[in-house]
């Protein structure tokens, strides 16, 4: 039988980039990596506008600003792509 973590915290700490990708890392020190692909405002931004983020949601969530784009941890977890994107 499996224990419950009930300390599980999904609320984002740090956003990263990589080439390919984006790393959320989550307040509970677990990270959710995805393609940019999946993401064409965010593959399409420049470096500053990725840069620039906020935190949303009481924290469960991100927002680009400058692409208004927004994300949440929910949706990174579940691996939800952005709305009309056929990225693989």
């Amino acid at each position: 039988m499996g224990i419950l973590n009930l300390s599980a915290d999904e609320r984002v700490s740090t956003v990263a980039f990589s080439d390919k990708s984006i790393i959320v890392e989550l307040a509970d020190g677990r990270s959710i990596s995805a393609p940019l692909s999946w993401y064409p405002k965010l593959a399409n931004a420049t470096p500053q506008q990725r840069g620039n983020w906020q935190k949303s949601g009481a924290g469960y969530g991100i927002h680009w600003p400058d692409i208004d784009e927004d994300l949440s941890t929910k949706g990174l977890l579940r691996g939800s792509k952005a709305p009309g994107c056929d990225q693989p």
